[in-house]
């Protein structure tokens, strides 16, 4: 929910940090920081001093900054008093609370409270029912956990636009941290508020914002996924300096027995360093490192007593062999399920049923549904809520998490109805391209976008609802079971295919851009498998699923139209992790603006009505395409190139001056040269340039011969290849 109304906002970005420079006298505490929050929550975390306070301190006035930009909501803050920052509609949870305490509770709360606002006394009152009981009680005479409880009452009831929270779940009990992170889920839900969390707790801040930025040495060292870094306890370890942590109860894998004493694989000697001998004071020296070394003391640690003492990873199938999952909610569509499994064990394939029911009831599947709830970040208490909505979202997490851990899956079987759909397809598409993967599903027949995304999934539609065996779902769940043992059987019995003679490479093709794609794939075929993918918003994904799961090699991503679309409310958006997977896999990037120039519609009929003084060209009667203007294609230049500066390839950015589509050719009806300026110039002032990160501007429009002769020698400079001169390639190139 929130990733969608992020991606069809319009308008200013709720905060937006540019090269933010910030020093306390000769220490840079801020280096350049370039952060947006274009709405809902953004997750800040990082390890202490890395400087997360001081970015909530430098937009809220408390601290000068020595250079770049602040703004929110499109108006700069940098100069500006702390009081006329909050006048704008800036709310602070400052860390350390910073309460009178002589005041009450109720005096803190009426000193801020504003008439007509969305939060008022007895709101607050009901979300932290701790705070009605100590209403008269000063603020020195309230714990740690109630203090953090009204400074964010406080911040709350100013009803900001804006809410910045600094460590808001410090201090406070696991049952009022669960309840911080369902008022946050709620303001991100009720799109009234942007909020951007600075949290040290790495489940938070995952489980209330879609996205985390990673603070590193001033600096924002990456914006990732919150799915992906709460799923990554390599990448927490190397940027966060943290390992496992009590709010995460994801089973790990249990260690092999061992028989007999302790030996030197089960009991070894283990330094423990104290890092501060004496306690520290703010005018202590740091302690040298001989000290520290002789202030060591040596312990021995020995294998749990108990194997009871960890959670277990119980694999699906012995060593060596894989197995058909059937998985879905067996508390009600159990007979189906197990109709299926026996039609694929008739057929001799081994199979496996895993229970993905919310009631927490004992199933007697192969895989209980408590066995996989427990890898929710919060385990089972995350899925068994007790809330039909939230259980679902729970146990999709969940098995999403259960499924990245398993090996010797020869394919995946599901049956069931929207919210089983919900449950399996995310858990599907995190599996390899090739895996089978199919549900038989009551919505198969509608949209289904949403549920297959960039995978191969087959959806199949039950036509009667999966509700119990008749004539109708006895032939359509045994035409499923028996397509799942086709696939898997084709698959496994298929020649083991030889190493591609050719290295696959992506590229992304619009109708406008076509002929720049088909150049540069005539210049490459001989020595590359060019696979082209439609940017229609699931094309650029389909292309960055297979990189992340290493199967393609190179990009020449000439067409990020998709953007348009994300921005401005078409019809074809890529989502916020556009570009993500090149930024994860650090390799080469060979792009271009191909398409900038529009935003696509569906028939004129459907064109929201607050662009209905915009320039429009018919592509066909179903199809309508509107040009972007000045100030959208400058916004477009900032989003991609923030991406830009993150990726720690090589890249290679083009900039086609005689145009960006065959529609903004010279003399054709998207011609705009003002548009092309605003999206070159926000770029280069953007992107940070570097000897392995360059713009290139080149003379003429983006499907003219020598723009491909030129991103095709680029490409091959990047890979290892000379550029091309063979007079073959050239003639190709020129038709």
């Amino acid at each position: 929910m929130r990733d969608r109304a992020e991606a069809s906002r319009a308008g200013p970005a709720a905060l937006e940090i540019r090269g933010l420079n910030v020093y306390y006298g000769a220490s840079h505490a801020l280096q350049g920081v370039d952060l947006t929050l274009g709405k809902g929550v953004l997750s800040v975390v990082g390890r202490n001093g890395m400087g997360k306070t001081t970015l909530c301190k430098a937009v809220m006035g408390l601290v000068p900054a020595s250079s770049g930009s602040i703004s929110v909501g499109g108006q700069p803050v940098l100069g500006r008093s702390a009081a006329e920052i909050a006048r704008m509609g800036v709310g602070y949870v400052p860390q350390g609370r910073r309460l009178w305490r002589s005041l009450s509770v109720d005096e803190h709360l009426k000193m801020v409270e504003q008439k007509g606002g969305a939060w008022t006394s007895e709101r607050i009152y009901s979300t932290f029912p701790r705070l009605a009981e100590r209403r008269r009680n000063g603020g020195a005479q309230l714990s740690g956990g109630e203090q953090q409880m009204l400074a964010i009452a406080r911040a709350l009831l100013a009803n900001p636009r804006l809410l910045i929270m600094d460590e808001p779940t410090e201090g406070l009990a696991p049952v009022i941290v669960a309840q911080v992170e369902e008022m946050l889920l709620r303001l991100a839900d009720e799109g009234d508020m942007d909020v951007l969390v600075i949290e040290q707790n790495i489940g938070v801040a995952c489980a209330v914002a879609d996205r985390v930025a990673i603070m590193v040495n001033g600096q924002i060292n990456r914006l990732v996924p919150a799915r992906e870094l709460a799923a990554d306890r390599d990448l927490q370890q190397r940027l966060l300096g943290v390992g496992r942590h009590a709010h995460d109860d994801t089973p790990e894998a249990a260690p092999e027995p061992q028989d007999g004493p302790a030996t030197a694989e089960t009991a070894a000697p283990v330094k423990i360093y104290m890092s501060n001998p004496s306690p520290p004071t703010r005018w202590s020296k740091p302690v040298p490192v001989p000290q520290l070394e002789r202030a060591a003391r040596v312990v021995t640690t020995t294998a749990p007593a108990s194997a009871d003492l960890q959670a277990e990873i119980r694999p699906l199938a012995p060593s060596g062999q894989a197995v058909v999952l059937i998985a879905g909610t067996l508390d009600t569509k159990g007979v189906e399920l197990r109709y299926m499994r026996d039609l694929v064990r008739a057929a001799g394939l081994p199979v496996r049923l895993a229970d993905l029911s919310t009631t927490g009831g004992h199933s007697g599947a192969d895989v209980q549904a408590h066995h996989i709830a427990a890898f929710h970040p919060r385990g089972a208490a995350g899925v068994f809520t007790g809330d039909r909505g939230a259980s679902v979202a729970g146990m999709t997490t969940a098995f999403t998490r259960w499924m990245a851990r398993q090996e010797g899956i020869l394919g995946v079987l599901s049956a069931g109805g929207s919210g089983g759909t919900a449950i399996v397809s995310p858990a599907m598409r995190a599996l390899p391209v090739g895996v089978p993967k199919l549900i038989v599903s009551t919505v198969a027949s509608g949209e289904v976008s949403k549920y297959v995304g960039p995978s191969d999934i087959t959806m199949m539609h039950s036509v009667a609802d999966v509700q119990g065996l008749n004539a109708i779902t006895e032939e359509v769940l045994s035409n499923a079971a028996h397509a799942m043992v086709g696939m898997v059987r084709a698959r496994r019995e298929a020649a083991p295919r030889a190493a591609a003679a050719k290295p696959a490479i992506g590229l992304t093709m619009f109708g406008v851009t076509t002929p720049a794609v088909q150049q540069v794939t005539a210049a490459l075929h001989e020595d590359f498998d060019c696979l082209v993918f439609h940017a229609t918003g699931i094309g650029g994904q389909s292309m960055e699923k297979l990189i992340d799961s290493g199967k393609i090699g190179g990009v020449l991503d000439l067409t990020t139209t998709e953007v348009c679309d994300m921005l401005f409310g078409g019809v074809f958006p890529a989502t916020e992790d556009r570009f993500g997977a090149v930024i994860r896999c650090r390799m080469p990037y060979i792009g271009s603006v191909g398409a900038l120039d529009m935003v696509n519609f569906g028939a004129p009929e459907t064109v929201p009505e607050r662009y209905a003084d915009r320039l429009f060209y018919q592509h066909n009667p179903q199809v309508t395409l509107m040009r972007t203007t000045p100030d959208e294609n400058a916004q477009m230049g900032r989003w991609i190139g923030e991406r830009l500066n993150r990726m720690e390839g090589p890249v290679r950015f083009f900039l086609p001056e005689g145009g960006v589509s065959a529609l903004d050719a010279p003399g054709q009806p998207f011609e705009d040269a003002q548009a092309s300026h605003a999206l070159f110039t926000a770029l280069e002032d953007t992107v940070r340039q570097t000897a392995t990160r360059k713009l290139i501007r080149l003379p003429g429009n983006i499907n003219d011969p020598a723009f491909a002769a030129a991103v095709t020698d680029a490409f091959r400079e990047l890979h290892g290849a000379r550029p091309t001169d063979r007079p073959s390639n050239r003639r190709r190139a020129r038709r």
